[in-house]
């Protein structure tokens, strides 16, 4: 168990809040309730707060506050000892849920710590819809949030997941998004499936789906509104023609452009897809043959 300063019984709840991704009709009911309620409202942004609650009917009845990314470490102690002190704190972000790719989750570390309640109103995840609405399997699947700006970085992270097996689903910008699909398309092949969701429930909603290479050149036009992406999980390789020679010829290739050996043995361990332990031993079994060889 983890603080012990307050009990649960004499401190307050902290709401997670899930807000549209669109449409405001699919705000979940309880989500009024606790606007009206609340002791103290943290918001993303005030302003955007504001016209969702006009557009519910909703007058706030508690403080409000701004949480966002520039004052979210500076604010969280603040709105801990509100909760400390028995507050209801309802925190909502400009869209979906609360410390997914949003402020959130220093909060809920901070209060957790505190032995404090967090609660959440469920509501419209981006994450979700655009897996349900890309045609790309759904039984397995991660979130990869926003890749990083920086190209090289950027490429990186992306041959990281390149032999992921379980579906992908990414945030991106839509002055980014043709630089990210191309990046996608050199890191995971040109023709790994995946849709570009853009403006999920809004009136330009439109689902985009292709082998990356083609939704690369369709993005170079220019894309606008709210982008996520889904992209196909790796394919399953076969493994009847990785022999250990072919395995030690692959390491070798690696090491003669200028890789570490240990490095080589990782790299191909990730490419086809088999335990590091199984190429190193490959390898050492051709470096002791090498020894013995008349």
């Amino acid at each position: 168990m983890t603080g012990t300063a307050e009990s649960p019984e004499s401190t307050g709840t902290l709401v997670l809040a899930g807000t549209p991704i669109g449409d405001v009709s699919d705000a979940p009911p309880r989500l009024a309730k606790e606007l009206a309620t609340a002791d103290v409202v943290a918001a993303e942004d005030t302003r955007r707060m504001k016209r969702l609650t006009q557009a519910l009917g909703v007058q706030v009845g508690g403080r409000v506050v701004s949480y966002f990314e520039g004052n979210e470490s500076a604010r969280t102690p603040e709105l801990v000892e509100a909760l400390a002190g028995g507050a209801r704190v309802l925190l909502v972000t400009d869209a979906g849920m609360p410390s997914v790719s949003d402020p959130g989750y220093r909060l809920v570390a901070a209060a957790v710590e505190r032995d404090i309640r967090v609660t959440a109103v469920p509501g419209p995840s981006a994450v979700l819809t655009a897996l349900a609405l890309s045609g790309l399997p759904v039984d397995r699947f991660c979130f990869e949030g926003f890749l990083p700006r920086k190209a090289g970085e950027r490429l990186s992270r992306l041959k990281e997941s390149a032999q992921e097996r379980r579906t992908l689903v990414y945030f991106e910008a839509p002055h980014r998004l043709d630089d990210t699909l191309a990046a996608m398309a050199e890191a995971f092949g040109d023709d790994r499936r995946a849709a570009v969701c853009r403006e999920l429930t809004k009136t330009y909603e439109e689902v985009k789906r292709g082998p990356l290479k083609e939704l690369a050149e369709w993005a170079a036009e220019g894309v606008r509104g709210e982008i996520t992406v889904v992209v196909e999980g790796a394919p399953e390789k076969s493994t009847d023609d990785l022999t250990p020679a072919e395995l030690v010829r692959r390491v070798r290739v690696r090491e003669e452009a200028g890789e570490r050996r240990k490095e080589a043995i990782a790299a191909v361990a990730v490419d086809v897809g088999l335990p590091k332990r199984e190429v190193f031993d490959a390898v050492v079994a051709a470096k002791n043959a090498d020894r013995t060889a008349p």
